[in-house]
């Protein structure tokens, strides 16, 4: 019903946006790449690979600088990018059996009753479509196309959960038009390639509508040699790392390439960002430079995510904010430049055209109640306007297996001291008061460690789930 609801109040909106609009709804792109660090892009300081493509997006559009994913890893952070809350209230911070993850044949999935990015631009007359990696469920329940996607082209979970992982259990890696199997295992080695191909027929199909491409791609992936196709294979200074990061940039050109010689440049929004930072690895392959840490934790390196947001004549070109935003305002965002209604439930993101859009003094709005730090169930650490507080914890989780060490208070101003070489909290503690407060506030209502919160809702659950085969 709470679905209904908003589905028809959505209508309603966008049928009187056609009646007075001057212009069509603008389009938008979405790239979410998986396990890329802030200094893996050349317009964000690497020396190492070439992204042409996406540093042009940076000095057409703005380059967001406090840009952040609501999780250090993959599930939880596509949960909360989807719906615009933390993947906590959703009970989306992990899997059925307790892993950080959904894995196949997983019981748990993004609510059916949950309201997609999808679900919100749909009824304002929107195409919907997904290219790559989904990683919400894999059930047929869970899948996009039952949650608001017109058409799904990809992998419905990560690319390094193939059946030589668990012979007895996972089917092969599946590789998914719609609800259907169409190869096993999927040839990973292509998958980029593919996606970049099926998105550009998206686009062309829907060249007379607004449409949503949302294209989580799957590389540079989970395992430690990254897949790509035999034209990027060798080619970078990073080995395959460096590969698959250059073969996004090129599908990034692909698609930028398709909006311009369709004439659709000028009235699309196209966002590129990572799901979360570089994963550590020995030698070491990505990178969070300037911040500390690497993917999978709290640290800044693990969700302070590169962004670029170009849409000309919208997004002020050559720019570059410092303001916090976060994966979880895109929704809202979207739906207020669409004219469509917002989820009845409670979301946890904002409306931040003004700060999208340059609008003169605009601030974020995630200065007054703070941005959260979760790892797993635990909240680690609080953000507000240039201050980053780790909070003091008897039992802080320091690996995804649940490993706990005590972790200490400290304070860092993330503007002037960007890397966190200089511990202020002696120096400051009314920030201190002021941001565990925050912390305090959002305990309650979200959950920590164990304890559930008052706002928290239910996962989707299947009691028998059925492996995806061809």
């Amino acid at each position: 019903m709470r679905r209904i609801l908003a589905v028809v109040f959505a209508m309603g909106l966008a049928m009187g946006n056609a009646a007075g609009a001057a212009e069509r709804l603008p389009s938008i792109v979405l790239f979410f790449v998986n396990n890329l660090g802030n200094g893996d892009i050349g317009s964000f300081g690497s020396k190492l690979h070439r992204t042409p493509h996406i540093d042009r997006l940076a000095a057409e559009g703005t380059k967001f600088t406090s840009f952040y994913v609501a999780s250090g890893v993959c599930t939880p952070s596509r949960a909360a990018l989807m719906t615009a809350c933390y993947p906590q209230r959703l009970n989306m911070h992990v899997s059925g059996s307790g892993g950080v993850v959904l894995r196949p044949l997983d019981t748990k999935g993004l609510h059916p009753e949950e309201m997609t990015i999808a679900e919100v631009l749909k009824p304002a007359g929107y195409a919907t479509g997904i290219f790559g990696k989904w990683h919400l469920g894999d059930q047929l329940e869970f899948l996009p196309t039952r949650q608001g996607f017109d058409t799904f082209f990809g992998i419905p979970y990560s690319d390094d959960m193939t059946k030589d992982k668990q012979p007895e259990v996972w089917p092969e890696l599946p590789l998914m038009r719609d609800e259907k199997v169409i190869e096993a295992p999927a040839d990973r080695n292509f998958l980029v390639k593919r996606c970049t191909e099926e998105a550009i027929g998206f686009i062309e199909r829907n060249r007379e509508r607004p449409f949503f491409a949302y294209i989580p791609h799957t590389m540079p992936g989970s395992t430690p040699t990254p897949f790509s196709s035999p034209a990027f294979r060798g080619k970078s200074k990073n080995g395959e790392y460096g590969d698959a990061v250059e073969e996004l940039d090129w599908s990034t050109g692909e698609i930028v390439r398709t909006l311009e010689r369709m004439g659709l440049a000028n009235n699309t929004l196209v966002i590129w960002t990572s799901d979360n930072g570089a994963v550590r690895r020995n030698p070491l392959q990505g990178s969070g430079a300037p911040y500390k840490g690497f993917g999978y934790d709290t640290s800044e390196g693990a969700m302070r995510m590169p962004c670029v947001m170009r849409w000309p004549g919208h997004v002020p070109a050559g720019r570059e904010c410092n303001e916090i935003v976060s994966t979880m305002d895109l929704l809202p965002t979207f739906a207020a430049m669409a004219g469509a209604g917002l989820p009845r439930a409670p979301i946890d993101g904002h409306d931040v055209r003004a700060i999208l859009f340059g609008e003169a003094n605009a601030r974020s709005p995630w200065d007054a109640k703070g941005l959260m730090y979760y790892r797993i169930d635990q909240l680690q650490a609080v953000r507000s306007g240039p201050w980053k507080l780790y909070l003091q914890l008897a039992e802080k989780i320091v690996a995804n297996n649940g490993k706990t060490a005590a972790g200490k208070m400290e304070l860092y101003d993330l503007v002037n001291d960007v890397g966190e070489e200089r511990e202020v909290s002696a120096e400051n503690p009314a920030v201190v008061e002021r941001l565990t407060a925050l912390a305090d506030a959002a305990r309650v209502e979200l959950g920590d460690f164990k304890r559930p919160g008052r706002g928290q809702r239910k996962a989707g659950y299947v009691e028998k789930p059925r492996a995806l085969v061809k």
